[in-house]
């Protein structure tokens, strides 16, 4: 089998090095890849964006499968561009990734089918916006409808903080396009998770939930992020909160998609909180394997389990298993550059230590090798080290361990992923 991995970042070498352990006798290709996914396939010099040139490069290497791995080509339609060509995808279309590129869209579409999410107002003019924003209880949540890789959400304690927020996204363009609708959500208090399942729009199967880390400093502090760190799986997760998320989130919102014949297949992520009295709010729909989720819930799969993939994108996929469970437990710790978010510094010397040993994993995220093999940093989210161990917190120490171990100049990164769980545990 010959497939080919869209994308550059940590989660695209995690699904490279899954399919990879699962199908040892494919070949890989990773468009446009970074040297982590060099190491298992083919690297493709062409941007994720490019959709003609991604197409074209499906044709001319044979191209059996395709994963697309971030949400920017799926909301340009590559899925579709794909699918015309004749190739199998493993992803939604431009109309179903809506559910992620529009979250006015997405509120829409919950509301249509009974799915608990958070009351909210959708503007695209600043002074209906303030006005409404004048009266709103506090705190509150704006959102950029749009994709703002994954930093669109703003918390705002007050009232004031959050007519600022609007004046940023709608009258002074923040956010460029994706700010241009905003989103004004009621705030939910709980515990946030991250349950991410396969479909092929009709049958459902839940992979092991995860629980991220999104902000940059330790004790959840600091601005927000892509994701500091994740970890699965997670231990108020049970099999009747599982069932509660499929008959309640994903069952509807896959039956109402498909009702406005934009049927939906690939990962459908849901970004919930759970409220005290245990219903699980949908904050946001992503449509596809998170980051860093999928650098913590991908190496925690049995093995095969990416088969699930192909078969979904070849058609005719008739699962045996409703939940599929995690083998064991992985923490990631993303390591990321001077001034990340805002602005990262790029160009550091990486030294990766030799032993991880067969317990770590570092997935590449913003790397890039020099002519002569220097590893240096080229992105905000460097790397993503991944401990594994049969709970949360000998993964975490382990994942923190190499994280340590790693240098480059101004490295920033958290000791405390999967602190909720290691208390949640009991464990010194």
């Amino acid at each position: 089998m010959r497939i080919l991995v869209v994308g550059g970042g940590g989660r695209e070498h995690a699904l490279c090095w899954a399919l990879k352990r699962d199908t040892p006798e494919a070949t890989l290709f990773t468009a446009p890849g970074n040297p982590g996914t060099a190491a298992l396939g083919t690297n493709l010099k062409i941007p994720a964006s490019a959709v003609d040139g991604l197409v074209a490069a499906a044709a001319e290497q044979r191209i059996d499968l395709v994963v697309v791995g971030p949400e920017a080509p799926l909301a340009a339609g590559l899925a579709d561009r794909l699918r015309a060509a004749g190739r199998s995808v493993f992803g939604p279309t431009q109309a179903a990734a809506r559910l992620e590129s529009s979250k006015a869209f997405a509120k829409e579409v919950m509301q249509r089918a009974g799915v608990p999410t958070a009351p909210s107002r959708t503007f695209r003019e600043l002074d209906p916006a303030l006005a409404y924003l004048a009266t709103h209880a506090e705190p509150l949540v704006v959102k950029a409808s749009g994709l703002a890789g994954g930093k669109g959400a703003v918390v705002c304690a007050t009232r004031a903080a959050a007519q600022r927020t609007a004046r940023a996204m709608l009258g002074e363009g923040a956010f460029g396009e994706a700010g241009r609708e905003i989103v004004v959500e009621e705030f939910l208090a709980g515990e946030e998770l991250s349950v991410l399942a396969v479909t092929d729009g009709e049958r459902i199967v839940i992979l092991p939930p995860a629980q991220d880390h999104k902000r940059l400093l330790e004790g959840d502090t600091g601005p927000n992020t892509g994701g500091m760190g994740a970890y699965c799986p997670v231990g108020l997760v049970t099999d009747a909160l599982l069932e509660r998320v499929r008959r309640q989130v994903l069952e509807p919102t896959l039956q109402e998609m498909a009702a406005r014949g934009a049927p939906y297949q690939g990962v459908l992520y849901a970004g919930l909180m759970l409220a005290p009295d245990g219903t699980p709010y949908v904050l946001e729909f992503n449509c596809r394997f998170g980051d860093p989720e999928a650098e913590a819930v991908l190496p925690v799969l049995p093995r095969g389990a990416t088969s699930q993939l192909a078969a979904i994108a070849g058609g005719g996929w008739r699962p045996d298993r409703d939940v599929i469970p995690a083998t064991g437990a992985a923490v990631t710790t993303v390591l990321a550059a001077r001034g990340y978010p805002e602005q990262p510094e790029v160009g550091a010397t990486i030294q990766l230590p030799p032993d991880l040993g067969d317990d770590v994993l570092v997935f590449h995220a913003g790397t890039a090798r020099d002519a002569d093999g220097t590893l240096r940093v080229a992105g905000g989210r460097v790397l993503a080290v991944t401990g594994l161990a049969a709970s949360v917190a000998a993964a975490a120490e382990r994942s923190a361990g190499v994280a340590a171990r790693i240098t480059f100049e101004g490295k920033a990164y958290r000791r405390d992923i999967g602190w909720r769980e290691v208390a949640r545990a009991g464990t010194p």
